[in-house]
């Protein structure tokens, strides 16, 4: 039998070994990770790579087909100890036909008992959200904003934002980082936070999960993943002489000059190389090392389908 830790003080989420099948589809492949408390965590990765599917299962709007999830300690689905401190916000968030934006808060005051009523108001005349217009006649940015200001008003113990930010234009997705990042120092809790906009959201993040084709590509602290690769620039055999034998996740070459990205931080004595040789060495964003290392998982799933 599994067994969880229940220093709810550490860990908001445990799951371990989730498997979720669509039929012939297994959108999510022996998920095992965790998500500590009170941290800024981030769910990156492609479109269909299983994010959506892991938020839900977390938060029990679905059910694994293996495996098993504690929300601060406690099975979520149809629990009413541990479901009113959990708050998940999608992109496609749909309301009640005939609702207005009032009705909406209105329905989330009742849910959260941490429910922020000044906070609210506050983020309705920032967003300049219209109250008189009916949810489904609004813009896709308004909308958006009903999502927000429900998932940062209800300063809910979990809350999870499934991109839906996204449809907020770019003044708009600012003040919602702004008032996230105010609000998180004054009232911390965990939050995760899914999006395409990956260096945007990068400062926030304490923690980063990747996920790929259904499984864990990256499970990191943010301070750590930052040092996970380097792009060296310069003369073929001197980049060749630093690199050694490290994973390399993308080469660019001009004539003689190569632009080579690597696994792994350089030591000391490599740096001192570095110099020596007069290298360039440049730093590898959040956006750019997620890419380069779907695209390394991508061609070591067709090299390990070509040898079957």
């Amino acid at each position: 039998m599994t067994t969880f830790d229940t220093e709810q003080h550490i860990r908001a989420i445990e799951a371990q070994g989730i498997t979720r099948r669509f039929k012939s589809t297994v959108a999510l492949d022996n998920v095992t990770l965790d998500f500590e408390k009170d941290k800024i965590h981030g769910l990156l990765g492609r479109n269909g790579a299983g994010k959506t599917t892991l938020m839900s299962v977390m938060t029990a709007q679905d059910w694994p087909s293996e495996g098993e999830v504690h929300v601060f300690g406690h099975v979520p689905y149809e629990n009413e100890q541990v479901l009113p401190d959990i708050c998940f916000v999608r992109e496609d968030q749909r309301y009640p036909e005939e609702s207005l934006a009032k009705h909406a808060f209105a329905a989330a005051r009742d849910a959260f008992e941490n429910w922020d009523e000044d906070f609210a108001q506050r983020l309705i005349a920032d967003f300049r959200l219209p109250l008189k217009t009916k949810i489904k006649k609004m813009s896709r940015g308004q909308k958006s904003a009903v999502g927000v200001i429900i998932g940062l008003a209800s300063r809910a113990p979990l809350t999870v934002f499934d991109e839906p930010y996204m449809g907020l234009d770019a003044v708009a997705r600012q003040l919602f980082y702004d008032r996230l990042l105010e609000d998180y120092a004054e009232n911390p809790r965990t939050i995760v936070m899914s999006s395409h906009l990956i260096d945007e959201i990068a400062y926030l993040l304490e923690h980063v999960v990747v996920i790929d084709q259904g499984k864990i590509l990256v499970d990191e602290s943010a301070e750590e993943l930052a040092d996970r690769a380097v792009t060296l620039v310069g003369h073929g055999d001197a980049v060749q002489q630093v690199v050694g034998d490290r994973t390399v996740l993308d080469r660019e070459e001009l004539g003689r000059i190569v632009r080579l990205t690597v696994l792994g931080k350089l030591s000391t004595a490599e740096q001192q190389l570095v110099t020596e040789l007069d290298l360039d060495v440049l730093p590898v964003s959040l956006q750019q090392l997620i890419v380069h290392l779907t695209r390394n998982n991508d061609d070591e799933q067709r090299n390990s389908e070509g040898l079957k």
